[in-house]
């Protein structure tokens, strides 16, 4: 359901033949899917949910289930999934990570694909590892994925062979095996810390006598560095079985010639001669309540929250579904009263919610938590239980059920109107869920049909009911997080006891709902006018307005109901004086907490139920700007929204007063965290230690000003007419231009003539090189980052990123892949062109502190066998290749086109199309990407900075 709250074929001509027809495209008649919809007004609530007619779903001879449906979005795309119905809650006691050992091998050698033949083929067809090729394993399934191109049959054929090889052939040849395992325990390594040892503090106590409390998937390091290769054998050969399998196609395709294909690719893998049952493992009851404090040094905050667990229930009835949609309205209309308190100055937490869903295959969970100043554990608990509690004494208004019905009937009012929009990605990930959970897939249609017949006869009573006993008593678990550190009390037991014990005993008043009758903006400004107009290709209009303010507007047809925009001016925090950069830096931060005219955010935020428009400001080192979005129906609001932000920011002293506590908090204890400390001193370090670059800490805090946020942002916002707002999305020019005369046109212009000014960040221009020792984890990051100037245009920026590219995929194989080092390195190209030209190359990867030095010197090994032999020519292909289907799905994409536009005004490129760019992919190749490895990876210009636990050296 939409959640609106991760055989053999020995011939291979036949399927080819067969294949031609993928790209077809046909769909189900809309008179059966209507038909299937209209049931859903009035079937009794014993009913079972049906399935979307547009989805094929059957079951093979050998057990193994498929999914099919039709779609789209994005085009000549297809999302396919082999879903295992087991995860490490299977393992023996001599097995323990050997489910996610697995899923590893899958990628490391099959019966067709030897080695790692099944990431270079799906390399060479233009799909990144990561991005497209993935998979994870969790307690109780195992899911890979693969994002595929639709426009070969060949690609489809080979890819789904990858998946039948994953459900039959896996090869587990032991080299393999025993190379992987250095990659697993650097996996383990990366997971280590603060939040780790957290986690193995609380599982013991929430899943108290459960298997899964003994079961996490990564697994124990002694199991991954010892187990004989048959373990690993025995754990496949026992639970990767067609039975408990599904194959899961979503994408640009027909699906009448897809199922055949699935038929043979899967029908005839032999079902398990002796299959082992398949336990389900529960959550046992447990009485009264439990507790679990969990203090570490290296935790960042203090969280405090109240669960308890339930068996999981059926979801495949109309009852089921209403009984859901009560529950999901309970919880949101809490967390909007616990989101309200928090926006108060010393509320007892900083942000709280409430939720109920499904914890394990086996049990739901619901729970009510809360982040709390450090010290406030106790306190906050109170408040969580008592704003529960006033909701089991007084109920919730019927002005917030009221505004609850209209915002979620207007998103699937939206959802379904679009309902040929939704991506494939999304489509499949619920088809995992409906294989996994028994999740119901009617289709959005017959969702909001479900939701249109229950949220209105849903009364107050129906949700009020659940106050008493939605955290109750049995299987209940208090638990807690905390740094541990001086001047912080610890909570005990008794502490928190108490605070159970006197719950329910408080005076408490009802709630009021305040609801403004101000309108969001009154008077409307007086319009002004489109003073010039042109045309530009590819159907882009500029329009230049009467007060100046430069308007660029590219409709399109990818989304029926969706525009987005980005406006932007010179200046940004480079204009502010050093003794108000702080205050300048955050004015943005401010302005959004502090409301719109006379409305607080609260009172904004109620007066915009049902509605779908967001516009937020934002002001970087060089420019101050707009952000936003809307659906079409409310695209006025959201034009409100903008002249509202531009003239008419709220200085709310309040509000000022929660966002310095919120910040207080969240700062704390960042220090105490050793990634914080590292990357503070890499930016230390690239920076020079210029004091605007650098990461805000409690010190600068005390130098934010109410007063002088709002008067830096009344300034930066003063004057329209050196402003660009570009448009992108479902409009029409004759429907938008009134509303850019209304609400653009007569912002305030002053005619100024402003840049942005230079204040003086440089990298270093040598070798910088240092030491953090920092924490007890043993576990070690390093960062090596590559500066220098840098001539900044569209055919530059390429090169260097396809340079980045193909240098991380030789850093993986070898640092990964050959010598287990690491669970993987990133390499990232960043560019600047105001208020100079320069880059910047990032590689990072974390690893065994012992191993940290060798793995640096393999590092700048690779990096010299690039500059002198450069990538291979299958990489550069692939660059190409991933280069261009990238571009087929970004150039039917909203928020990039609006990315690329805005860019191009924002630094006076060029616009780029999409023949130039191919054009620009044409021209890499690897004697050009060696040349950029020697001109940008200069080892006599860099910063080096590794992270060691306390009392380690390299």
């Amino acid at each position: 359901m939409w959640n609106h709250w991760s055989m053999t074929v020995c011939t291979r001509t036949p399927l080819i033949v067969m294949l031609s027809a993928l790209t077809v495209g046909t769909g189900l008649a809309a008179a059966g899917q209507r038909a299937v919809v209209s049931g859903a007004h009035d079937a009794p609530l014993t009913a079972t949910v049906p399935v979307d007619p547009r989805i094929t779903v059957g079951t093979l001879s050998n057990g193994m289930r498929y999914y099919i449906r039709a779609n789209k979005q994005p085009q000549n795309r297809a999302e396919i999934r082999l879903v295992v119905n087991a995860g490490s809650v299977l393992e023996d006691d001599d097995q323990r990570g050997l489910a996610h050992f697995v899923e590893h091998m899958a990628f490391n050698g099959t019966r067709h694909f030897p080695k790692h033949d099944v990431i270079a083929f799906l390399q060479s067809t233009g799909m990144r590892f990561g991005a497209h090729i993935n998979a994870n394993t969790s307690f109780d399934q195992t899911v890979f994925e693969l994002r595929i191109p639709t426009d070969s049959p060949a690609v489809i054929d080979r890819s789904l062979l990858i998946l039948e090889d994953w459900a039959n052939a896996v090869s587990f040849e032991p080299p393999e095996i025993d190379k992987e395992r250095g990659v697993i325990l650097e996996e383990w390594r990366t997971g280590l810390g603060a939040n780790a040892r957290i986690l193995d503090a609380q599982l013991p106590v929430l899943l108290k006598d459960s298997r899964y409390a003994e079961r996490l998937p990564i697994g124990k390091p002694e199991t991954i560095r010892t187990f004989p290769y048959d373990r690993l054998k025995r754990f496949y050969t026992d639970w990767y079985r067609p039975d408990l399998m599904a194959v899961i196609v979503v994408g640009d395709f027909d699906p009448a010639a897809m199922e055949t294909l699935i038929k043979a690719h899967f029908g005839s893998i032999p079902a398990a001669a002796a299959p082992k049952p398949r336990p389900v493992y529960d959550v046992p009851d447990q009485p009264g309540t439990r507790y679990t404090i969990a203090a570490d040094p290296e935790a960042t905050r203090t969280t405090v929250g109240v669960s308890s667990t339930m068996s999981a229930r059926d979801q495949s009835t109309l009852g089921a579904y209403r009984r859901m949609t009560i529950e999901r309205t309970f919880a949101a209309l809490l967390s909007a009263r616990l989101s309200e308190m928090a926006q108060k100055p010393g509320a007892p937490f900083l942000a709280a919610q409430t939720n109920r869903g499904l914890f394990v295959q086996s049990a739901e969970t619901t729970t009510l938590s809360a982040l709390v100043p450090d010290g406030g554990a106790e306190k906050g608990l109170a408040a969580l239980l008592a704003e529960a509690d006033r909701v089991a004494r007084f109920g919730f208004t019927q002005t917030e059920l009221d505004r609850y019905r209209l915002t979620i009937l207007r998103v699937f009012e939206q959802l379904a109107s679009s309902t040929d929009e939704h991506t494939s990605e999304s489509l499949a990930d619920e088809f995992v869920r409906s294989f996994t959970q028994g999740e119901p897939i009617p289709g959005i249609a017959y969702e909001y049909a479900l939701a249109r017949r229950f949220l209105p006869e849903i009364t107050l009573a129906d949700v009020n009911g659940l106050a008493r006993d939605w955290v109750p008593e049995r299987n209940r678990v208090v638990s807690v997080t905390t740094p541990r550190k001086d001047g912080v009390a610890i909570p005990t037991e008794a502490s928190l006891g108490a605070v159970i014990k006197d719950a329910g005993a408080a005076a408490l008043t009802a709630y009021v709902d305040t609801v403004s009758a101000t309108p969001l903006l009154e008077p409307l400004p007086k319009p002004g006018s489109v003073a010039k107009a042109e045309s530009r290709p590819s159907g882009l209009t500029e329009w230049t307005l009467s007060n100046g303010v430069r308007v660029v507007l590219q409709p399109t047809t990818f989304k029926q109901d969706e525009v987005l925009f980005r406006a932007f001016s010179p200046g940004g925090t480079s204009l502010a004086a050093d003794g108000d950069f702080i205050a300048a830096e955050t004015a943005d931060r401010i302005v959004a907490q502090g409301g719109l005219g006379t409305l607080s955010a609260i009172d904004v935020s109620k007066k915009l139920a049902g509605k779908a428009a967001l516009v937020r400001p934002d002001i970087d080192e060089m420019f101050e700007g707009l952000n936003g979005q809307a659906l079409n129906r409310d695209l006025e609001t959201m034009f409100q929204l903008i002249y509202l932000t531009f003239t008419q920011p709220r200085p709310d002293a309040e509000a000022f007063r929660t966002a310095i506590e919120q910040l207080n908090a969240a700062l704390a204890n960042r220090q105490a965290l050793p990634e914080a400390a590292f990357e503070d001193a890499l930016t230390a370090a690239v920076s020079q230690n210029h004091v605007r670059a650098l990461s805000l800490t409690r010190e600068a805090i005390a130098q934010m000003s109410l007063d002088k946020s709002m008067a830096f942002y009344r300034d930066r916002f003063a004057d329209a007419s050196d402003f660009t707002f570009v448009f992108v999305g479902s409009f029409d020019l004759a429907t938008i231009k009134p509303l850019i005369e209304r609400y653009l046109g007569s912002l305030p212009s002053l005619h100024r003539k402003e840049a942005g000014r230079d204040v003086g960040i440089r990298p270093p221009g040598d070798v910088v090189e240092k030491l953090v020792n920092k924490g007890t984890t043993p576990k070690s990051q390093v960062g090596v980052v590559f500066t220098g100037p840098f001539e900044n245009n569209p055919k530059n920026r390429l090169i260097v990123r396809s340079m980045a590219d193909t240098l991380a995929g030789n850093l993986q194989r070898v640092l990964r892949e050959d010598l287990g080092g690491t669970y993987g390195v990133s390499v990232v190209p960043a560019f600047t062109k105001q208020p100079v030209e320069e880059y910047s190359v990032s590689i990072m990867f974390a690893c065994d502190p012992a191993r940290a030095s060798d793995l640096v010197k393999a590092l700048f090994a690779v990096v010299d066998d690039f500059k002198t032999r450069g990538p291979s020519a299958g990489q550069v292909a692939d660059e190409q290749a991933a280069l261009r289907r990238d571009l087929e799905i970004d150039s039917r994409q909203n928020s990039s086109i609006l990315n690329k536009l805005a860019f191009a005004y924002q630094y006076d490129e060029p616009v780029p199309d999409v023949t130039t760019l191919r054009g620009l992919y044409d021209q890499l190749s690897v004697p050009l990407l060696r040349d950029a490895a020697n001109t940008y990876l200069n080892v006599k210009r860099y910063v080096k900075v590794v992270l060691m636990p306390e009392g380690n050296t390299p």
